[in-house]
């Protein structure tokens, strides 16, 4: 044997040697020598302790689908027991993660081509927190220094990938903590025995417009949760994709929740794009409740306390545009309490508030839904806010209920609601309504508020001015050409009634309930009533024990035609004082005076009729309604005698009062009412 060919001989018996005895040293080489060195420098690289406290090993196996000479290259498995992930101590002592155990398979022949390729992955036992303090820090975000420098140049290179495959796992345990939102919620991610359709929860309606024509992947994964959020309990459970649909780029994600959060019930199925880096939201959204109100506490969008409601609709996003993120729900239908709502809303989290713009239609309205808009009801043992509302006090008639402007300052809001029609009993003549309301940093203005009531409307621009404590209110309100005939549809005698009601009002008050801002107020209020009748029957049928008993007084039990009554009623820090209210009936003339205070809820009116004609009264004292809102007292004045001529006297003395009353009288079909003469008299009058 020649000596290049032993020397030939030596080189490759040493390299085998020195290959098995790697293979040698790799097969029984104990890993887990390796933990504190691998422990300390991960836990310098991500700043936080990290830890293998349980078994390390790396064993190699042949893949099982892989053809070829690549085939009999063996892959390592590495396995890895009671990992555990720390949080920085400065936010909380809760591991962020844990795991039982970690099961890895790489494959090597990948990296030559500048790809990391890990085919499996297989969890158990896996736990993670979730931390968020007051200051916004939490414990998910990782501080990598000088590491993250390192990582992105090393992401800056071409070529590198990283493709993971399979991932398998028992279910894993999730906890959210976070003070902010008042949130202490538990959760349970886990596999789905069998993956399902996209389209067995989705329903009829579509509930994809995400833009590409990508179908939609099965649902993979399944979540439960429960616990608490904003100061409610909360459960839920739904179902999202899989991861590998999760991977693809600008590919529709499938998602679905039902979640409960005290009485409010939100249900979502539909689609986000790419959600690695969200560009969209397509959802069918669903949500129910006690009351609408409630909402603030759930997603923080303001809305009006409302009976029990239901709606549907289509809820997307635009969430890769550089413009404020604007959220649309579209075409929605439901009820609230018996009334039905559809339309379109806009919701966009803007500076410096969100704001909430949109136009809402109810084809019937029923007008007892309308109660909680103006703290009606507020006694009432339904829903959880009316139970933690104040309670009406028995001996009070004006809503007590305060107003909950904190909320008024969260949001902005720009909205259109019409009721085509409203429905009420028999003794309400209104027809329908239509209201434009703007919220602006805590400034509510309803303009218009208009009512079509009994032929005519009733005209507001109301003005809640939130942002100052207590809250400043003005109202403008304007009566023209309600139908005395219509304004009691069940009341017979009313039908024959030509006349007409007409009236102007215009108050300002402050405090945060409509019983101190009616108590505080100061304005002006003017209303005639031309050519209608009234009788002891009409009374009862009003239900109005005091006119029932004022009336029978009066006129005994026959029907009167009223010519004209008229009012101009000035109103100082809640108490209203008649500058001039008298009544022109066919029979006689009668003069009202004395009070009405709102502050605290009392009258003290006198009632001064006088005869004309041949008629003459029975009555010889003057009458009085005396005593508070909820019960009042009337009677008669027996230690006064009724003065003859006082109320014509009376009329003397008013004909400014009376000039700027005729201004409110509006003939019909250009024809002179008996207000039209009965106030001009008074202003010739010596």
């Amino acid at each position: 044997m020649t000596t290049g060919k032993k020397i030939g001989l030596s080189l490759l018996a040493f390299v085998l040697v020195v290959v098995i005895a790697l293979v040698i040293v790799v097969l029984t080489f104990d890993w887990n020598r390796l933990k504190p060195t691998l422990n300390q420098r991960v836990s310098a690289a991500i700043h936080r302790p990290f830890a293998i406290e349980g078994d390390l090993d790396l064993s190699w196996e042949r893949p099982k689908d892989v053809d070829g000479w690549r085939g009999w290259v063996p892959w390592p498995h590495l396995h890895a027991e009671q990992i555990r992930v720390g949080s920085p101590e400065s936010i909380t002592d809760a591991d962020l993660a844990r795991l039982r155990a970690l099961d890895l398979t790489l494959a090597p022949l990948s990296l030559l081509e500048r790809r990391v390729t890990i085919p499996r992955i297989a969890l158990s036992g896996g736990e993670a927190t979730l931390v968020k303090r007051q200051d916004g820090n939490n414990n998910w975000t990782f501080d990598l220094g000088d590491t993250a420098d390192d990582a992105d140049t090393t992401d800056t290179q071409p070529g590198w990938t990283v493709d993971i495959g399979d991932i398998t796992f028992d279910p894993i345990a999730l906890h959210y903590r976070d003070p902010t939102l008042d949130a202490d919620v538990d959760a349970t991610l886990s596999l789905l025995g069998q993956p399902i359709a996209f389209s067995e929860l989705s329903g009829e309606v579509p509930v994809t417009n995400s833009g590409t024509d990508r179908p939609v992947a099965d649902y993979a994964f399944g979540w439960q949760a429960s616990g608490t959020y904003r100061g409610q309990q909360i459960r839920g459970e739904g179902k999202l994709g899989s991861l590998t649909a999760l991977r693809q780029p600008g590919a529709p994600y499938p998602l679905q929740a039902d979640v409960t959060a005290g009485q409010t019930r939100v249900s979502v199925a539909g689609t986000l794009t790419d959600p690695l880096a969200p560009k969209r939201i397509d959802l069918d959204l669903t949500f129910a409740g006690q009351n609408l109100g409630d909402l603030y506490r759930v997603i923080g969008v303001t809305l009006p306390d409302t009976p029990p409601y239901s709606t549907r609709g289509h809820l997307s996003a635009d969430l890769a545009t550089r413009d404020a993120l604007t959220f649309r729900y579209r075409d929605f239908d439901g009820q609230v309490g018996d009334s039905d709502i559809h339309g379109d809303l806009t919701y966009t989290l803007g500076k410096p508030r969100p704001s909430l713009t949109g136009e809402v239609v109810s084809r019937q309205l029923r007008f007892a839904d309308l109660a909680p808009l103006i703290g009606a009801d507020s006694s009432g043992d339904d829903g959880e806010s009316q139970q933690e509302a104040p309670q009406q006090p028995t001996d009070k008639v004006l809503p007590v209920a305060e107003f909950q402007t904190e909320q008024w300052r969260a949001m902005d809001a720009d909205v259109k609601f019409t009721a085509q029609r409203i429905e009420h009993g028999d003794s309400l003549p209104l027809e329908d309504l239509y209201t434009h309301v703007r919220l602006d940093n805590g400034e509510v203005l309803l303009d218009p508020l208009r009512f079509g009531v009994a032929g005519g409307n009733l005209n507001t621009t109301l003005r809640l001015d939130g942002s100052q404590t207590p809250l400043q209110a003005r109202v403008d309100l304007h009566i023209r050409r309600l139908l005395l005939s219509r304004l009691f549809p069940e009341v017979e005698l009313m039908q024959n009634s030509r006349g007409e009601l007409n009236g102007d009002a215009s108050l300002s008050g402050h405090g945060n309930s409509i019983a101190a801002l009616l108590g505080s107020s100061n304005g002006d209020l003017g209303m005639i009533v031309s050519d209608g009748l009234i009788s002891r029957n009409l009374m009862e049928l009003a239900g109005l024990n005091v006119g029932n008993y004022l009336v029978g007084k009066l006129f005994g039990d026959e029907q009167v035609r009223i010519n004209c009554a008229a009012t101009s009623l000035e109103v100082d820090d809640g108490l209203a004082r008649p500058r001039f209210f008298v009544i022109d009936t066919e029979n006689a003339l009668i003069k009202i005076d004395g009070s009405i205070n709102f502050a605290n809820e009392r009258l003290d009116l006198n009632i001064v009729p006088e005869s004309k004609g041949a008629r003459v009264f029975t009555l010889r004292s003057p009458l009085y309604v005396h005593g508070t809102f909820a019960n009042p007292s009337p009677g008669v004045d027996a230690s006064s005698l009724l003065a003859r001529g006082a109320v014509g006297a009376f009329l003397g003395t008013v004909a400014a009062p009376a000039a700027a009353l005729l201004a409110l009288v509006s003939p019909s079909a250009g024809e002179t009412t008996p207000c039209n003469d009965f106030l001009s008299q008074i202003q010739t009058r010596p």
